[in-house]
């Protein structure tokens, strides 16, 4: 199946479906990044930074830690948040649209 017909399969099947033709997005934007708007958050909440951090070795060590911790629910809420982040950075010609969610 080429690639065409792929795509027509999931627009006719899938009622979400972000077509490649909006996948282009601004680089390195932290607004479409669901690490940056919702998991970061969640892991600082849970404790990265309860202790005081003396060397890289450590953090990192607590960066796995509380990234193993996460729940499943919290990474699908942060990749249901892409959709519409997405939509909205499209309805704003990749300008500012965290005002618009």
């Amino acid at each position: 199946m080429n690639v065409r017909v792929k795509l027509e399969v999931l627009r006719r099947e899938t009622p979400d479906f972000i077509s490649p033709d909006l996948w282009t997005s601004p680089t390195n934007n932290p607004d479409l990044n669901p690490v940056d708007y919702k998991i970061w958050a969640v892991m600082h909440q849970r404790g990265v930074y309860q202790r005081k951090i003396h060397a890289i070795d450590e953090l990192q060590q607590r960066l796995i830690e509380v990234w193993c911790g996460l729940e499943q629910s919290t990474v699908d809420i942060a990749a249901d948040q892409w959709c519409k982040r997405l939509r909205a950075c499209v309805r704003a010609k990749g300008g500012h649209f965290e005002h618009s969610l």
